[in-house]
């Protein structure tokens, strides 16, 4: 796990980064602390680390899709039951390493989960979010 971040690749992973930056965004805007962008753990990226506010708190990983048009079917649809396993996996070696990324010993959640962000681009940069779904279980 070394919590590094690789630069977009091409049109389409600027496309995403920018979904990325949106879904951040999103999730400020409800309260939430992003604590982690874009962190491998092993092979796998974890788009957003997040902590959810409240009476418990909880440590959200959010995997971020997002779809410019209706060419390709919906961003939802893009999120199979293998990728919820592999996230679940990663979130729970993640957990079990306690990264310094997300300072588990100050921020000390009670509970955690993963979350779909799937946006949608409306007109130019301007993305909406069309599906929270939150709580995702693997197969």
């Amino acid at each position: 796990m070394d919590g590094k971040s690789r630069p977009p690749a091409g049109p389409r992973g600027a496309v995403g980064a920018a979904a990325e930056d949106a879904a951040a965004a999103h999730l400020d805007a409800l309260g939430w602390s992003v604590l982690a962008r874009n962190l491998r753990v092993g092979v796998v990226e974890l788009d957003i680390v997040a902590l959810e506010p409240g009476r418990r708190p909880t440590l959200v990983i959010v995997e971020v899709r997002s779809r410019s048009g209706p060419g390709f079917g919906t961003a939802v649809e893009s999120v199979d039951g293998r990728k919820v396993l592999r996230l679940y996996r990663a979130a729970l070696s993640l957990r079990r390493a306690g990264h310094p990324a997300l300072a588990l010993e100050e921020v000390a959640p009670v509970s955690w989960r993963v979350d779909l962000l799937a946006l949608r681009r409306a007109t130019g940069t301007a993305w909406w979010v069309e599906h929270h779904l939150r709580g995702l279980m693997p197969p």
